[in-house]
């Protein structure tokens, strides 16, 4: 029975197989986790990269006949994304704002009552022309010529598999968002 344990011990038969059992599991979730991460960080690439094309196009105040601007912008990030993100024109928001300073930013309120934030029936200057007060001042649309234009694009990326969902969920939000000043363009034609 010595000779049985002291055998058993020395032996080094299987010992790989062994060691690849218990590394298996860690170096492929390690795999699949960084998969998951550069499909994500490709796809939100391949979104900026959209929407600063649409910018460039924007800003240039060009025209297409029978279509408006705002759409043909839509449909330049949609086909800049390669199919790989599925964006609406829900996920895309052009808003135009008086200056670089102000995108963002609630528009100006009086705080009667010192509490920091708008209450209802405070008087407030109606920057975007809609008729009540907004938390960002931002006026929809693709601007006119020198006019300060934001590009955002919001949208959910699915998860290729579920062995990060616990950590991230089925869906990661992600965006991609750029502001320009148009070109002095000439606004009846284009440039």
């Amino acid at each position: 029975m010595r000779e049985f344990v002291r055998a058993f011990g020395t032996r080094r038969d299987g010992t790989a197989s062994l060691e690849f059992a218990f590394a298996a599991p860690i170096v492929i979730l390690a795999i699949v986790g960084i998969l998951e991460i550069a499909m994500l960080l490709f796809a939100n690439a391949v979104v900026e990269g959209a929407v600063r094309s649409a910018a460039r196009f924007g800003l240039t105040g060009q025209t297409t006949p029978g279509v408006s601007r705002e759409d043909v912008i839509v449909q330049k990030i949609r086909d800049s994304s390669l199919g790989l993100v599925e964006i609406g024109p829900e996920d895309i928001d052009i808003l135009i704002y008086p200056s670089f300073t102000d995108v963002g930013r609630p528009e100006p309120f009086d705080d009667a009552n010192g509490n920091g934030s708008f209450d209802a029936g405070e008087p407030f200057s109606d920057v975007n022309g809609n008729g009540q007060w907004d938390p960002d001042m931002g006026a929809a649309g693709a601007g006119g010529p020198g006019e300060v234009v934001v590009y955002r694009v919001r949208y959910a990326w699915p998860m290729m598999t579920g062995l990060l969902a616990e950590q991230f969920g089925d869906r990661v939000d992600l965006g991609a968002s750029i502001a320009v000043r148009n070109e002095p363009f000439d606004a009846a034609g284009g440039s």
